[in-house]
C-alpha cells in the first residue's frame, strides 16, 4: 500500500518523453528526419516554476512542428489557466504551433452564458503568441517535396457523451472538414472513441488525447478507466496500425476526472519520420 500511494505521488509530479517513429509510403522520399511534438491534456497543471522543465524538454527536442491536441485548461468556473498560457505562448520561439480543441476548450466555446469569453479571451492570447487554432480548418506545408496537410476537427459535445460517442461517421467529419486529399493527412481529433471514423474519412496519421492513458495502466491489457468512466476503453493510449494508418493517443500531461496517475506516467510525445 506505502509503495503503491508513493507511486501516486511519483506520477502526479512526472512525466516522460515517449517516442514514436512513424512510417508511411507518403512520406518515403523526405530528403532528412523531421520531428512532430504532441502535447495534449495538460488542464492548467504546472510542472515546477510556470512549466519550466516542460518547456525545456520541449526544446531539448529540436522539432519541427508542436502540435496542441486540446484539453490544455480547465472548464471549471473560475480556473486560472495563466501557467498554460505563459507555457503555451513561449512555444512559437520554437518553431510552429498549431492547436485544436477537446472538449474542455469546445464547451467553453458552446456554452458562452455560463463561460463568458473565457475561451476567446483564451484563444486571442495564444494567437497573438503566434499558435494558430484549427477548427476545422487546414494547414498545407511542404516537407522537402512532400505535401503535407494538417487538420483540426471540431467534435461537438454530443460526440463526448457516452451514449452518442460512436455516432460519428466519415460523412459526419466530410461535413466538417470536406474529403481527404492526396497529401499526408494529419488529423488532430481529441477524441479516441472515434478512430475507425477519422482513418474511414482518410487520415494517414490521428493524433487524440482524452483518455489520460486510463489512468490507471495493467500490462498486456491498457488503460482502466477513461474520463466518461468507460472501463478499459479502446484506444486508451499508444501507438496504433490502423489499416495502412497510424493513430497515436497520448496519455496526457495532467489529471482531471479522475485525479490520479497509477504506472501511467504523464508525457510529451514526440514522433519522428
Amino acid at each position: 500500500m506505502v509503495l503503491a500511494v508513493g507511486e501516486l505521488a511519483r506520477e502526479l509530479r512526472c512525466f516522460h518523453v515517449t517516442r514514436y517513429r512513424i512510417i508511411s509510403q507518403k512520406l518515403s522520399n523526405l530528403k532528412k528526419p523531421k520531428k512532430i511534438i504532441f502535447l495534449s491534456d495538460l488542464h492548467n497543471y504546472c510542472y515546477g516554476k510556470e512549466n519550466e522543465p516542460l518547456f525545456r524538454a520541449v526544446v531539448r527536442e529540436k522539432p519541427d512542428l508542436i502540435l496542441v491536441g486540446g484539453d490544455m485548461l480547465l472548464r471549471k468556473d473560475h480556473s486560472s489557466y495563466e501557467h498554460t498560457v505563459k507555457f503555451l505562448s513561449r512555444l512559437p520561439a520554437v518553431c510552429p504551433v498549431y492547436y485544436a480543441n477537446g472538449n474542455h476548450e469546445q464547451k467553453m466555446k458552446e456554452r458562452p452564458r455560463k463561460y463568458k469569453r473565457s475561451f476567446w479571451d483564451y484563444k486571442r492570447q495564444l494567437e497573438k503568441a503566434g499558435i494558430r487554432f484549427l477548427e476545422n480548418e487546414s494547414v498545407t506545408l511542404l516537407w522537402d517535396e512532400n505535401r503535407i496537410r494538417i487538420t483540426g476537427l471540431e467534435i461537438p459535445l454530443l460526440g463526448y457523451e457516452r451514449w452518442t460517442r460512436n455516432r460519428i461517421s466519415k460523412a459526419d467529419i466530410e461535413a466538417r472538414i470536406g474529403e481527404a486529399g492526396e497529401a499526408y493527412e494529419i488529423l488532430m481529433a481529441h477524441h479516441p472513441a472515434h478512430i475507425p471514423a477519422y482513418h474511414d474519412w482518410g487520415a494517414d496519421l490521428i493524433l487524440s488525447g482524452h483518455y489520460h492513458g486510463g489512468v490507471m495502466r495493467i500490462p498486456f491489457i491498457g488503460g482502466v478507466v477513461a474520463p466518461d468512466f468507460t472501463l478499459f476503453p479502446n484506444y486508451s493510449g499508444g501507438c496504433y496500425e490502423i489499416g495502412d494508418g497510424t493513430a497515436v493517443v497520448s496519455k496526457g500531461l495532467g489529471v482531471h476526472s479522475v485525479p490520479i496517475r497509477l504506472f501511467n506516467p504523464a508525457e510529451i510525445v514526440v514522433m519522428e519520420f
